[in-house]
């Protein structure tokens, strides 16, 4: 039924289109000259019909699920719920829901069994009266734009209002999404900050979240010092940004300016495809690769490596950032004007002075992007980090020690125990407001870098 609410929705919003199309032709075959052309006329219809249906669909399909558990749960027998949870309540829906898709375990009660039946006639009922509707709307708003065609009408300013109207309920909904993630985060932090001391997860230098979350459970108090887990992720991102940066430039200025055409083709598409590579296949390389080959060859050399360490780590998450910044460089080098290029050699500069003295600087900000790119992936990576890093939050800078990250932490803290009434899954919300923070600043002080050298080069 969903699927032919949306058929429906295209085919109105397709004969909506030819409709009022033909309509418009019609008059100007006639002799009248019309105000707007055939196809705004045409796009009018169209988007009137499909926007508010489309709409209705979605909000009908948010709230048809909620709506029909409420009921049904309501109509159970008077009796049923009383003394139980909220956990315990919506185990027995999802038992319900089971029963209606056909998995069953054991015997259900009649009461549940009565409960499944009065669960698929809601949907049937729903779903058939959605599909209904959409059909009714469809033809309402299809004859309405229908009555709109005339010499006079303005088609083309109101296809623009409502493409306006689009963009910005986009942009309304971006901006209202990054408000709820930060007002979520921040909540929830307060909420552990009100548990744990500032300072103490600011400036401590042990952590171990590992406390007891049932009665009857022996676990440590808990130690919330989040250094420990910021300076690994710092060492990680220092270790990756050190192979990263120096690779992708050299790699972007050889094949924006030295590198023959033939090359160009075969080395571009390989850069492409290191970055479609999924970070699990990175992190599978560093830990059967490159972290055995680091161990032997510190074993070999007298010095005490771990099995996972920062460096096997941030090595390969250093390889899968390099295509990022390769890129995002050369683009910015190709993006100067040619008549900076000229002029340097007709001062007599080198292919090598005219890059050094006047293309890289000018495409600074292009390559800055590039960077804050790969630092923003270098600091959110969690995979390669679990695989080849290690879990342990250790107080050191050792690279060929087993360290963690922030995003790390935030995935361990979560899983298992979700309620968000104990330190130790509030921590992760701290964790992730920590690195908005910091991701934030590597923003700001990014853009200003950009618009400083905008005001020279521009």
């Amino acid at each position: 039924m969903t699927l032919a609410a949306f058929l429906v929705l295209f085919a109105a919003t397709l004969v909506g289109y030819m409709i009022n199309r033909r309509a418009a032709q019609a008059i100007r075959a006639g002799g009248t000259r019309l105000h707007s052309l055939e196809n705004f006329h045409g796009l009018y219809s169209a988007l009137t019909i499909l926007v508010p249906v489309f709409v209705f669909l979605l909000a009908w399909l948010v709230f048809q699920g909620p709506v029909i558990d409420r009921i049904v749960m309501a109509s159970l027998p008077s009796g049923t719920l009383d003394g139980l949870g909220t956990g315990e309540v919506q185990l027995i829906l999802a038992e319900i829901k089971s029963i209606s898709r056909g998995t069953v375990f054991g015997t259900p009660e009649d009461w549940k069994l009565a409960a499944v039946d009065r669960l698929v006639t809601y949907q049937s009922l729903s779903t058939a009266l959605m599909l209904g509707l959409v059909v009714v709307l469809a033809a309402t708003l299809l004859y309405f734009a229908r009555l709109r065609v005339a010499a006079e009408f303005r088609a083309r300013q109101q296809v623009e209002k409502i493409t306006s109207g689009l963009m910005i309920f986009c942009s309304v909904v971006a901006i209202f999404t990054t408000v709820g993630i930060v007002a979520a985060l921040l909540f929830e932090t307060i909420k552990f900050f009100s548990m744990v001391p500032f300072t103490e997860f600011l400036f401590g230098t042990s952590w171990e979240p590992q406390i007891p979350i049932r009665e009857d459970q022996i676990a440590a108090e808990g130690a919330f010092g989040a250094v420990p887990v910021f300076l690994g992720t710092i060492v990680i991102a220092t270790v990756a940004l050190t192979v990263a940066v120096p690779v992708g430039l050299l790699t972007a200025i050889y094949l924006n300016e030295f590198a023959p055409r033939k090359v160009r083709k075969v080395i571009k598409p390989i850069m492409e495809i290191l970055a479609g590579v999924p970070t699990v296949v990175y992190g599978f390389f560093a830990i059967l690769v490159i972290a055995p080959a680091i161990r032997q060859f510190g074993q070999s050399i007298g010095l005490d490596v771990a099995p996972n360490t920062a460096l096997a780590a941030g090595s390969v998450m250093g390889v899968m950032l390099i295509p990022f910044i390769s890129s995002f460089a050369d683009d910015a080098l190709s993006a100067v004007p040619q008549s900076l290029r000229d002029g340097a050699f007709a001062l007599g500069a080198t292919r090598a002075e005219t890059m050094l003295n006047v293309l890289f600087p000018a495409a600074i900000p292009g390559i800055v992007g590039g960077v804050l790119l790969a630092v923003s992936r270098a600091i959110g990576e969690t995979m390669i980090v679990v695989m080849a890093a290690g879990l342990i939050a250790k107080m050191t800078i050792n690279p060929l020690d087993s360290v963690t990250a922030v995003t790390v932490q935030i995935v361990t803290l979560l899983i298992g125990d979700t309620s968000f009434d104990n330190p130790k899954t509030l921590a992760a919300f701290a964790l992730g407001m920590m690195l908005f923070i910091v991701t934030l600043l590597i923003n700001v002080l990014a853009l200003r870098i950009v618009r400083k050298y905008r005001e020279i080069y521009d």
